[in-house]
């Protein structure tokens, strides 16, 4: 079969295409012939070493979706044919998806809807199961609650406003532009530029003087702007930030308002098919888009790297091998 591969850590470049074997399931996995593998920055960062430096060579991919050609000895639940979608495999203890089969451990799997499309399902697994762990289980978001996405063009970005309209949230978004339309389409009840000058005062006038729960991607930019659009009691998820040393101007925004934070990692979850099942059914009946800008083949990895860190889009890249 073919895969892409790093046999050294380093930038996009690294990446190739080899031919190898194909891998068999151990006892507590699936052999998924591989439909869509998404692109995220997390695989950039496994490849490039800055994450802990997997053994090479190494096949990237967190996200998978695809159709079980073989199942492990000891697996139940599972046959052949069955169409799957996961998250959480390409990251050091499994090889990724970037590939035409992947094995894939049964806890890290769901069944996929036949209502659910595979090219979408393979990017929904990071993206979508990080907005499902911040809005609905760390933030207990509640309907009518007003909830603020930040970025909400990007992968995450955009699942959460989706799953924000299903609980029926009053959903406040940023992005550029181009994208607002698109957002509004997708439940956003306010979509604001984040450039605009105004933006704190737009945010508290869309919210009646301040948003319920905030989801953040981008913690040094904006961790004392959360503190400072929130209303008393509000619930601020931290998922992300270019910088590792976010802090505050002011904290006393916060403690005026006991605001509490929770910064979080999708690959904490202690059970991600939790998640993911309630992710899959949101696709099926209809309430959940992953948006694909762009798909790539496995001879394309390495510009689909580069551009997932680099260009600008709405919702997701991924590889169709």
């Amino acid at each position: 079969m073919r895969a892409v591969r790093l046999h050294e850590h380093g930038d996009a470049d690294v990446l190739q295409v080899d031919e190898i074997d194909r891998p068999e399931p151990a006892a507590d996995e699936l052999l998924v012939e591989v439909a869509s593998a998404g692109v995220n920055p997390v695989d950039t960062y496994f490849r490039d070493g800055s994450y802990t430096p997997v053994d090479v060579p190494f096949t990237p991919g967190v996200d998978i979706a695809g159709t079980v050609a073989e199942t492990g000895a000891a697996v139940d639940g599972f046959e052949a044919g069955d169409r799957v979608y996961g998250t959480g495999i390409g990251n050091g203890s499994s090889q990724g998806a970037y590939a035409e089969y992947a094995t894939v451990p049964i806890d890290r799997v769901v069944h996929l809807p036949d209502g659910a499309d595979l090219t979408e399902a393979g990017g929904a697994g990071v993206a979508a199961v990080t907005a499902w762990r911040a809005l609905v289980d760390h933030a207990d978001l509640e309907p009518a609650e007003y909830c603020l996405v930040h970025g909400g063009s990007g992968g995450v970005g955009h699942a959460a406003v989706q799953i924000g309209a299903a609980v029926s949230a009053r959903v406040i978004t940023t992005a550029s532009e181009e994208y607002h339309d698109g957002l509004a389409d997708y439940g956003a009840e306010t979509v604001l530029d984040y450039a605009r000058d105004d933006l704190a005062d737009a945010v508290r006038d869309a919210s009646d003087g301040g948003v319920d729960v905030v989801l953040d991607h981008r913690l040094d930019d904006y961790l004392q702007f959360d503190a400072d659009v929130a209303a008393t009691g509000a619930r601020v998820i931290g998922i992300g930030e270019n910088s590792p040393d976010p802090g505050f101007t002011n904290d006393g925004a916060a403690r005026s308002k006991d605001v509490s934070y929770q910064f979080m990692s999708m690959f904490n979850t202690p059970d991600l098919r939790v998640p993911l099942r309630g992710v899959a059914h949101l696709m099926n009946v209809g309430n959940l888009s992953i948006d694909v800008a762009r798909s790539y083949d496995l001879e394309e990895a390495a510009a689909a790297q580069r551009a997932v860190m680099n260009d600008s889009f709405l919702g997701k890249l991924v590889i169709e091998p």
